[in-house]
């Protein structure tokens, strides 16, 4: 007969088997039901070596498919907007803005996990185990040359918490999201870019 102590363990066990399921549920529920959303957000980026760390908060807003738009607001004002044709990247400071077509800037990106990419196609899902409340499922990308090692996706109920992103260099990004609106209206123009007057234009 099992004792208590082994029960409890084996209780423990299934309870965080079965809430590490549901973390890659929710991802799954929210890219198929989710289909605009806004929030507020703040991003760490962390050194390898874990000792420099850089700030910076904004804006974030998609519309499925394909179509997002970053707007950092401090330290620096940036803009990263996709339309679902292209990518476009303004550099406030420098008046300067890149494109590229949108099937070489995204494919199994981050971004293209929350703006409309395909999660079973281009990326191999697990579940973490939860962590001060969040629950967390991990996102491996498929494709070889990619620029990022792994995605986390972090999830407080059904609403979208947290991403955090590991580079090829072992550099981690972690974008922490408050004030999350989904299914929120979205004019098409926020989606649009216009080159401002004078700013240089690079297009890869």
């Amino acid at each position: 007969m099992m004792n208590n102590k082994l029960f409890a363990a084996a209780v423990l066990a299934f309870a965080a088997a079965a809430a590490h399921a549901d973390a890659v549920d929710t991802l799954k529920d929210f890219v198929a039901t989710v289909k605009t959303g806004h929030a507020s957000f703040t991003q760490v980026v962390t050194s390898p070596d874990g000792k420099k760390k850089k700030s910076s908060s904004g804006t974030f807003d998609f519309a499925r498919p394909n179509q997002f738009r970053f707007e950092y607001a401090k330290p620096f004002e940036q803009l990263i907007v996709s339309d679902g044709q292209k990518v476009w990247i303004y550099d406030a400071d420098l008046n300067q803005v890149s494109s590229r077509k949108f099937s070489q800037a995204l494919g199994a990106t981050p971004a293209a996990l929350l703006a409309g990419g395909s999660l079973e196609k281009d990326f191999t899902l697990s579940a973490l185990p939860s962590q001060q409340g969040v629950d967390w499922a991990q996102a491996l990308p498929k494709a070889k040359e990619g620029t990022f090692q792994s995605v986390r996706i972090g999830f407080k109920g059904k609403d979208l918490s947290a991403l955090e992103i590991v580079d090829n260099f072992g550099q981690k990004s972690l974008l922490t999201f408050t004030q999350l609106a989904a299914n929120a209206t979205m004019p098409p123009e926020h989606f649009k870019f216009t080159v401002p007057k004078g700013a240089d234009l690079i297009e890869q």
